[in-house]
């Protein structure tokens, strides 16, 4: 058994298993018995600690990554010095490594690579603002959550990883597959470092494989050094080619040709993302077959010399540019300024009588993603992005211009706002506190809280244990908070009675024979209106008496869905005619259209239940009554009046013309307030 196993780090640190062996130090499992928490321990591997240099260095290391707080890096808790041997206590995440998942799925999309990339890349622009390079980013220090969120791991280990010798072996170099050719040199290291190993795991990411491989450290460290990748598109062609440039401009060899920081590499990406036809045209000097020189002399002099050699080449040079550029500027300007007047006259003669007049669509509540390749008649950018409780991360909240108004030429720009989901709140830590503090302290923050008590006898009477969901959480503002305090006292158990399909009244009164607290939240539901439609805890689970029991309620409506119905027009009708819509006796949409253009209307009706009675007038006069069952989108026609508007004829010309002041008076003058802008082919009826 491993010897850190039932041991107790620092008074409050209890070691549970082992969960990762790594080449400087191993990690285990552990519980924070202050906090109760899980928590992950590295501990140094004990063939490092004799070292007092790397020892020294790993002190001072950890201190500055305890400062990182960062969504996508791994959190520190606590950085042990005063044991033996030292160790940083971390946040447990509870996922798997990048690499499991690469190996895994073999070859990822492009869309889902970005979405991993970024938030590797925020990630290191957090620690390179601070100072601290990686040196060691490779796909096993990186975890992948469930909810796809990406936590990078092992800050400061790599960065002193190699010692005094720049012998390059297995044991010292260790991520050769991903390290960077200065690291591979023994050269001075930066953040472009991180970037390069960025750029690989990006290749691997799209291509299912490494870059460079080989059998050893050595030989693939030299591959890094001296040999140029492959093209990722030549192992997956589906890459587009502005994506195939990042990567290259990532991995070039020479630092400064690379990114130069995570946020320049995030800029390129961001425009990839706006337009992934881009080409950024970086264009880089590759010698198929170098030649190669064997030094005769000392390194030291050779590069001396070589740097004397290449000054004096650029100062030259630099002379000869400094006499011709004000004549090239010259020529330069006046052939610009030739070529831009022409391209216009040009364009405006070519495109100017081919613009269309087009109807707007009707992009809210579809995903940007989807939408934004999907009319080719239109540019459609994100003009925002919000947070937005009713619509998920990536859906369209609004637009300009909105649909349903007048006709845009063809090429008009669509701004949209884009949903970035609900905001999360960090639920404030008030372990330890009395009750009455920690939620005032939640109720602040701007949660709900309900009361909970358990006994515990480590922790003062009144105090609070925990909280359900625990501090430190991301979740939706005004969730509801579970406290639980300590009582102090012995538990006496009651069960949570059958409450589910009862009146609320009745539920209350139940709950207080079992000397249980309850708290009402509504919810839409189909059930009577004061219907308890279940509880939390669940009915008879067993729990302590003084406990919060919440129960739902039904409001006694039903959430409204949208369907689509389609409604076909009269081909007997040529001129501009008006379309209105009521439903149940509602006057709630008014449309102009061109039946000799439209040959059906689609209507997208909102509402619930069956038997809604849905009447459609043209020009006022009656035309078309269905009645529409919204459980199983049946559609039944109940009238047509389509007679109504055939052309008059000899032998009817003396009929009398139809009196429409019949209707009901809710259809022609009905409440209005719900009707939403929709488009001009498409009609939202609450």
């Amino acid at each position: 058994m491993d010897r850190y196993i039932g041991k107790r780090l620092g008074g409050r640190y209890e070691i549970l298993e082992i969960i990762g062996i790594g080449g400087m130090a191993n990690v285990y499992k552990a519980r924070d018995l202050i906090e109760d928490r899980p928590v992950a321990v590295k501990i140094l591997k004990e063939e490092f600690v004799s070292n007092e240099e790397f020892v020294r260095r790993f002190k001072n290391e950890s201190k500055a990554i305890a400062a990182l707080s960062h969504p996508n890096i791994v959190r520190v808790y606590d950085v042990l010095l005063s044991e033996s041997i030292p160790a940083i206590v971390m946040e447990h995440i509870d996922g798997i490594t990048l690499k499991e998942y690469i190996e895994r799925e073999g070859v990822l999309k492009w869309k889902e690579a970005i979405y991993y990339i970024v938030q590797i890349l925020r990630a290191l622009q957090h620690a390179h603002d601070k100072g601290i390079v990686h040196r060691d980013i490779k796909p096993q220090n990186i975890m992948l959550l469930a909810d796809g969120t990406i936590k990078v791991m092992d800050f400061g280990i790599a960065r002193f990883a190699r010692l005094d010798s720049k012998t390059i072996t297995d044991k010292v170099i260790g991520s050769v597959h991903y390290i960077s050719p200065e690291q591979a040199c023994g050269d001075l290291t930066d953040q472009k470092t991180d970037i390069y190993s960025v750029g690989v795991m990006f290749f691997e990411m799209l291509t299912g494989r490494l870059p460079f491989d080989g059998d050893g450290a050595v030989n693939v460290a030299l591959m890094q050094v001296s040999k140029e990748p492959i093209r990722p598109r030549e192992l997956n062609e589906t890459i587009p080619e502005g994506l195939e440039e990042i990567i290259i401009r990532a991995m070039q060899k020479n630092p400064s040709q690379r990114y130069q920081t995570a946020a320049e590499m995030l800029r390129d990406i961001e425009e990839f993302k706006k337009n992934p036809s881009i080409q950024f045209e970086y264009k880089y000097f590759v010698d198929e077959n170098p030649t190669r020189f064997y030094q005769t002399v000392s390194p030291a002099a050779k590069t001396a010399e070589a740097a004397a050699v290449a000054q004096a080449e650029e100062e030259e040079e630099d002379e000869k540019k400094g006499k011709l550029l004000p004549i090239i500027a010259g020529i330069t300007a006046a052939f610009v300024v030739v070529l831009v007047t022409f391209g216009i006259i040009v364009f405006f003669l070519m495109t100017g009588n081919n613009l269309q007049d087009v109807d707007v669509p009707y992009l809210i509540g579809e995903s940007f993603e989807d939408v934004q390749f999907a009319y080719p008649d239109f540019k459609i950018t994100v003009a925002n992005r919000e947070y937005n409780d009713e619509y998920a991360e990536g859906m369209i909240v609004s637009q300009t211009p909105e649909a349903g108004g007048a006709k845009k030429k063809s090429g008009t720009t669509i701004e949209v706002v884009v949903s970035r989901g609900p905001q999360l709140v960090t639920v404030p830590d008030v372990y330890g506190d009395d009750y009455e503090t920690g939620v005032r302290k939640l109720e602040n923050a701007g949660f709900e809280t309900v009361e909970g008590i358990d006994f515990d006898s480590s922790v003062p009477t009144g105090a609070i244990i925990r909280t359900d969901p625990a501090h430190l959480s991301n979740v939706k503002k005004g969730t509801t908070i579970r406290v639980i305090w300590n009582k102090g006292a012995p538990v006496v158990k009651t069960i949570v009675p059958e409450v589910d399909g009862i009146s609320s009244a009745d539920a209350q009164k139940a709950l207080e024979l079992k000397n249980l607290k309850f708290k009402i939240v509504e919810e839409n539901s189909s059930l009577e209106k004061g219907t308890v439609i279940r509880s939390d805890p669940k009915q008879g689970e067993e729990i302590a008496e003084g406990e919060t029991v919440i129960l739902y309620v039904s409001t006694g409506e039903v959430d409204q869905v949208t369907k689509t119905i389609e409604i076909p027009l009269p081909n007997f009708i040529d001129q501009l005619t008006e379309l209105t819509i009521y439903k149940n006796g509602l006057l709630v949409e008014t449309q102009k259209l061109n039946p000799s253009i439209a040959v059906t209307y689609n209507a997208r009706v909102k509402g619930s239940g069956a038997n809604n009675r849905i009447t459609v007038r043209l020009d006022g006069k009656p035309y078309l009554q269905y009645v529409y069952d919204f459980d199983t989108e049946t559609l039944i026609l109940t009238e047509d009046l389509t007679d109504n508007f055939r052309p008059a004829t000899s032998s009817d010309s003396s009929a009398p013309s139809e009196d429409v002041s019949s209707e009901p008076s809710g259809e022609q003058g009905g409440d209005t307030s719900s009707v939403v802008s929709v488009p001009a082919q498409e009609v939202v009826v609450p």
